[in-house]
């Protein structure tokens, strides 16, 4: 069971350390220091509310969040009666990688802004659905909307884990207000070199930024910890795109994560990568089995457990991909 009360009072600490950086937001890396407040809008494009594409059950995240089962209707008396992953989708994004799959959200920006009320409902209804847990992916330029509209759910009987699902380029100051809020970590780590990074997200920051966020979830949270059913009900789990060509960045990612944290986080490498949006030419193809394979296999020399690995590689027509212009954006198998 989830102490509403303690959530309730460690959001409000959150909001009086985090809301006075909207005047001249400094809430990511990016610190445009536009005034959100007052309607600027900074790289996300985004004002002081959230808006969001879709809050559905999602049945493709790693088996931990959404289930056993992997699809609907499966395995979900292993869980309490309960499957799926509650995700909800927010529109805009503070890194807007040139190859994103959710493009048409995160660059398009296709999606309708919702009061803070309206998105406590969301996630009251997911939990409705028979969520495992709440799951909000892009949260980081709207972390504002979101802890009012939990304070309005826990008030309502929210009793699920939070994730906080993030591409890793969050501020150091906003995860260290989020301690005790968020359950269950789920940053990406996108890259090791600047250069990399500087030319698919126009962030050559990007690692060091991230680096230092994830350090501190680890703080906060350095163990996977399963409940009923093989469920995580808190902990972190570092995910990792292998892309093509790239393979050199990706071994030096699963370095710096089994030199600097500990081996008992997740850790997810996909090889779901296909060619979207802007992707340049050098990475305009599908990942192959080839690149993925001596990645996933430096994975398991390292130790990492729990380790999520995906097929070699995915195809164009896999579930994963997205389309966010329909009803349901996923095909799921």
């Amino acid at each position: 069971m989830i102490d509403r009360d303690k959530k309730v009072r460690l959001i409000d600490r959150a909001l009086d350390k985090l809301a006075p950086l909207e005047a001249r937001c400094t809430l990511c890396p990016r610190n445009c220091r536009v005034d959100r407040a007052a309607g600027e809008k900074g790289v996300c494009r985004t004002g002081s509310g959230a808006a969001v594409s879709h809050a559905l059950l999602h049945f493709g995240e790693e088996p931990v969040l959404s289930g056993p089962g992997g699809a609907p209707g499966r395995d979900a008396a292993e869980s309490g009666g309960r499957a799926g992953s509650g995700t909800i989708f927010f529109t805009g994004c503070n890194l807007r990688c040139l190859f994103c799959q959710n493009y048409q959200i995160s660059w398009l920006l296709e999606g309708a802004e919702v009061t803070d009320e309206e998105l406590a409902g969301m996630m009251l209804g997911l939990q409705a659905k028979g969520a495992l847990n709440i799951n909000l992916v892009s949260p980081t330029h709207v972390i504002l909307p979101v802890l009012r509209a939990l304070r309005i759910a826990y008030g309502r009987g929210l009793d699920l884990p939070l994730v906080y699902n993030s591409n890793g380029y969050d501020g150091l100051d906003v995860i260290q207000a989020l301690e005790g809020v968020i359950d269950i970590y789920l940053p990406d780590l996108k890259y090791r070199s600047p250069a990399v990074s500087g030319r698919y997200s126009g962030a050559a920051d990007y690692f060091d930024h991230a680096s230092a966020a994830i350090r501190e979830m680890s703080v906060q949270q350095p163990v996977l910890a399963l409940g009923p059913g093989g469920t995580a009900r808190r902990g972190l789990i570092v995910r990792h795109l292998v892309l093509p060509g790239c393979a050199a960045d990706s071994s030096a990612i699963l370095g710096w994560l089994r030199e600097h944290l500990s081996p008992f986080i997740g850790l997810s490498l996909m090889s779901q990568y296909q060619p979207c949006f802007k992707a340049p030419d050098e990475i305009g193809r599908a990942l192959t089995a080839e690149e993925y394979r001596p990645v996933a296999d430096l994975a398991v020399r390292l130790g990492f457990e729990p380790l999520f690995l995906q097929p070699e590689p995915f195809g164009p027509d896999e579930h994963l991909v997205p389309d966010f212009r329909k009803k349901e954006p996923f095909r799921w198998k």
